[in-house]
């Protein structure tokens, strides 16, 4: 049976609307830079995205197949048109100071690229790529093509800017948008509707009366606590995966239930809800639950068809104590929903916030962890001349702790998905089938008690670290600590006459556990100290961050006089008007999301110390943020004394370099060199990346490609430049921010990271440095040619030596590069080997590869361009460590992977791989000339390592 994914559900998701609001003012139109405040929906996925738990996870990703005579050249204007008519869909989201706003750009043309279909991991793939909320697009599509006649259309949107909802009508939109470019003809659209843009000022106008609205809702849920079957998770960014189950269910089933809802006044969704309360119930033992389900807010007529993001969370709580009838239990379960979607217009965030601490759980477990839905099929999207079907797609991502669902269908299902940290799949699966059962029984007679119903009593299966020491005849005790900076931390409590070390223990983990997760190191305690409700408390074990006030470090500013914690309550006290105390929780303090950032950013001014919101939520209290400024001051110290550096007082230091892209792959490489140089070096971060570089000692320039602004101060005062930064995708931003680091240059030498792309496809195979570009030219290519030009347009007016080095693939031991490694460009045979598919490779009879470059080497090139009259100054040199055939290349990484994949070479291969050029590196042979492990093997090892 296939897999449903998290997207198809939420665009499934059924609509639940209430009843409409008065009507509001006519809509205006939508112009090019026109700003908005972003509504509490999208403010909650730009926190979520600007605290480090974005990704992949709030991708809207559809994928059709398409077969027949597809007109490409329409469907691209017809994508292009669609974004002319739903400004959301060309929205970017920069902010002033801490406060995002949504700006409208201009129409451009929606770039259609067309790649070779090579499997379902290239499919996923593409449609988990991040997106960039602050440069944007919001929007991006690709051609998979199967055959001549045979595509498969993805379709990825960022939540921030479309739900399930409005996922139909850009379907009919862009249907008739591509029929009318097909056959040249104007479309036949209606006006289309008010802006979300205007959806969003409009609910901001209400927000006294819905925060009003929110002291009411969380009033209502005063007392309640999460779900206990669901274990604590590590704060913070992780990758969330999703597990899921199905459990077929009857056609009949499905139709009885709807019949049962229709005689008590319920829906088939109320059903279902009520059956997943008693779910549970019997499982958890618990009486008060809470669940979540999505509910559209489009009620006003004028916003029905508005494209955006127009949902909410509802909160609904019910009580199954006293062993209801499931007829009873419906009944309460059906008031409850009516009560809460009476409030829907009422943002959850809202809340949240006016929950506090009591939005989650002594162990940090967020109240709402648990929903509940009903999914329905959903018509492919349908082009004209084309024969069209859905293509499911699974990101295998988690919104929620545990979600259960029915889908509604001609093959109805149950389905029941859950984060992987949060429950064991063993307790899952009975769990679903336990929900599939009762689902069936209370159709013979929903007067059945709940005890009388089918479902067991479950328990939390141990985290798997603690069962294999609890295997251990000498452990009595063990515990596990997530360590949201690397593994978790494990703890032992030991008895008899020859006890282990925690060395020892660890050892013997290796056989019992994956390597992934093996903790940290084991530490042997007496007891282990624990909080009322029996969780580790982390504050009193060993090796958690010591809790003394230390003083605080030198800064950009005069140095405070307080330590970090009096700096860190003052704060706190300012930001949420009280006093804090040491031990004060944020979130019972009055804290959120938004409140978070506004503290991190206030703290990092006044320490001069790398801390992000994310900091906030995880450290919770001033004294464990006091306990984390101090440490990361003492890391910066190292990192300095090592380094031979010295920290910035005021203005920049002789000889200061910046640099962008510090934390990307290669830029990390550029800065690490520098440091080992001991040139002082300013690098260009954004905030929630800010801790990264700082720790190696560099000053940090807060900003990113999109805020022109922050470029120009970054730029300011410094002797040279190396610019490594690039979005790879909105090349108009990339080339805006070449213009900004023009601007503000006034001398010393400039070195531009560029790429072989800006090639094109050359005449010859052997490339000189320099040498012209050949057509056709990708829009990556062209946007780094267009830079380039600017860059030497502005150094012929005497600011300074400008260079632009062209780098091939670049491989080296940084997490970004790994991911470019498997999704790159390599990246079609890196999945195909790791899928055990067969993979084709161009024909012997000539040489076709790839040019590159391992990222140290590049480091040192880039690093010898600094040097005053370098024989690179003024000049496009190239920065290639080697070339690899397609054919070695992929037999070592079949090697590497383990895989049976056959390697044939074929005239059949995909034309990307015909590449017979080799690229010339004179100028910088020097510094490329490979050291020790830097070999394409060993480097590519690694890597896959």
């Amino acid at each position: 049976m296939s897999t449903v994914d998290q997207t198809d559900l939420l665009r499934r998701a059924r609509g639940r609307r209430a009843a409409a609001t008065p009507a509001a003012a006519p809509a205006r139109p939508v112009a090019d830079g026109d700003q908005a405040p972003l509504s509490h929906a999208q403010q909650r996925m730009w926190l979520m995205d600007h605290l480090g738990q974005g990704g992949a996870l709030y991708n809207v990703p559809v994928a059709t197949r398409l077969r027949g005579p597809l007109d490409r050249a329409a469907l691209a204007t017809a994508l292009t048109g669609l974004t002319e008519r739903h400004a959301v869909l060309r929205t970017r989201y920069p902010r002033r100071g801490d406060q995002p706003y949504q700006q409208v750009d201009p129409v451009t043309p929606v770039p259609l690229p067309v790649l070779d279909a090579t499997g379902p991991e290239q499919l996923a793939a593409e449609a988990a790529r991040p997106f960039d909320l602050a440069t944007g697009p919001v929007l991006r599509a690709a051609l998979l093509r199967h055959g001549p006649e045979d595509h498969t259309l993805v379709l990825t949107i960022h939540h921030i800017a479309i739900d399930g909802g409005a996922l139909r009508f850009v379907a009919e939109d862009l249907a008739e948008l591509y029929r009318a470019a097909r056959d040249g003809v104007p479309d036949r659209l209606a006006a289309p509707a008010p802006s979300y843009a205007d959806y969003a000022r409009q609910e901001r106008a209400r927000d006294a009366e819905l925060t009003a609205a929110a002291d009411t809702l969380a009033a209502g849920l005063a007392g309640a606590r999460p779900l206990s079957l669901l274990r604590p998770v590590p704060p913070g960014a992780r990758e969330r995966r999703a597990v899921l189950h199905t459990a077929p269910l009857e056609p009949a089933v499905l139709e009885e239930l709807r019949v049962l809802g229709a005689r008590h006044g319920a829906t088939l969704f109320t059903v279902v809800l009520a059956a997943a309360f008693a779910a549970l119930h019997i499982a958890s033992g618990q009486d008060d639950l809470v669940l979540g389900c999505a509910s559209g807010h489009r009620a006003r007529p004028e916003f029905r068809r508005t494209v955006g993001l127009a949902v909410n969370t509802l909160a609904v709580r019910a009580d199954p104590s006293g062993d209801p009838t499931f007829a009873e239990l419906l009944g309460l379960v059906r008031t409850a929903l009516l009560d809460a979607q009476q409030h829907h217009e009422v943002p959850l965030d809202l809340v949240v916030e006016r929950l506090g601490a009591a939005a989650r759980g002594a162990d940090g477990t967020p109240l709402l962890s648990v929903s509940c839905d009903l999914v329905q099929n959903v018509d492919p999207l349908v082009l004209p001349g084309l024969d069209t079907e859905n293509v499911e797609l699974d990101l295998g991502l988690a919104k929620f702790g545990l979600t259960l669902l029915v889908e509604d269908g001609p093959e109805p299902r149950c389905l029941l998905q859950h984060d992987g940290d949060a429950l064991d799949q063993d307790t899952a699966a009975r769990l679903l089938d336990a929900f599939a059962a009762l689902l069936t029984a209370v159709v013979g007679d929903p007067r059945r008690r709940l005890s009388d119903l089918p479902g067991e009593r479950l328990t939390i299966a141990e985290h798997p670290v603690v069962e294999a020491l609890s295997a251990h005849p000498a452990v009595v005790e063990a515990a596990v600590v997530d360590n949201p900076g690397g593994p978790p931390l494990a703890y032992a409590v030991v008895r008899g006459p020859v006890v282990p070390s925690g060395t020892d223990l660890r050892a013997g983990l290796r056989g019992r556990l994956p390597a992934g997760e093996l903790p940290l190191a084991v530490t042997l305690v007496d007891r282990l100290p624990r909080h009322p409700d029996g969780t580790p408390d982390r504050d009193r074990l060993p090796g958690a961050a010591p809790l003394s006030d230390r003083p605080a470090p030198p800064s950009d500013q005069a140095p405070p006089q307080e330590g970090p914690l009096d700096v860190v309550r003052q704060e706190f006290g300012e930001l949420l008007g009280t006093t804090a105390p040491a031990d004060g929780d944020f979130f019972a303090l009055g804290g959120h999301s938004l409140v978070a950032v506004q503290l991190a950013e206030r703290l990092r001014t006044r320490t001069g110390l790398p801390l992000t919101g994310l900091d906030i939520l995880e450290q919770r209290t001033p004294r464990a943020l006091a306990a984390l400024l101090a440490t990361r001051a003492d890391e910066r110290s190292a990192a300095l004394a090592r380094a031979g550096a010295r920290p910035r007082t005021t203005g920049a230091r002789t000889g200061t370099v910046l640099l962008t892209g510090a934390t990307g792959g290669v830029g990390a490489a550029v800065l690490q060199e520098l440091m080992a140089q001991g040139r002082p070096v300013r690098v260009l971060v954004r905030p929630e990346s800010a801790h990264l570089p700082a720790l190696n000692g560099a000053e940090v320039a807060e900003g990113d490609l999109g805020d022109l602004d922050s470029l120009r101060r970054a730029v300011e005062g410094v002797d040279a430049v190396i610019h490594s930064a690039c979005t790879f995708t909105d090349h108009a931003t990339d080339l805006a921010a070449m213009r900004a680091l023009v601007d503000g240059w006034r001398g010393g030498p400039f070195v531009f990271v560029s790429s072989i792309d800006a090639y094109g496809r050359p005449a010859g195979t052997e490339v000189a440095e320099g040498g012209p570009s050949g057509a056709p030219v990708t829009p990556y290519g062209q946007a780094k040619l267009d830079c380039e030009r600017i860059l030497f347009e502005a150094a012929a007016t005497g600011r300074g030596q400008a260079t632009a080095v062209r780098a091939p693939i670049v491989w080296g031991p940084h997490h970004r590069l790994r991911d470019q490694l498997r999704w790159g460009a390599t990246g079609p045979l890196y999945q195909a080997a790791l899928a055990g598919l067969p993979i084709a490779v161009p024909p012997a009879d000539a040489w076709y590869g790839a040019s590159w470059v391992h990222s140290a080497a590049l480091a040192r090139a880039l690093t010898a361009c600094l040097t005053p009259d370098h024989p690179a100054a003024g000049r496009v040199v190239n920065a290639v460590s080697g070339h690899v055939s397609w054919a070695d290349f992929t037999t070592e990484l079949v090697r590497l992977l383990g895989s049976d994949s056959p390697v044939a070479a074929t005239p059949d291969a995909e034309e990307e791989l015909h590449r017979p050029w080799h690229y010339r590196a004179d100028t910088l042979a020097g510094p490329l000339a490979p050291e020790p492990g830097e070999d394409w093997r060993d480097v590519v090892a690694a890597m896959v390592r």
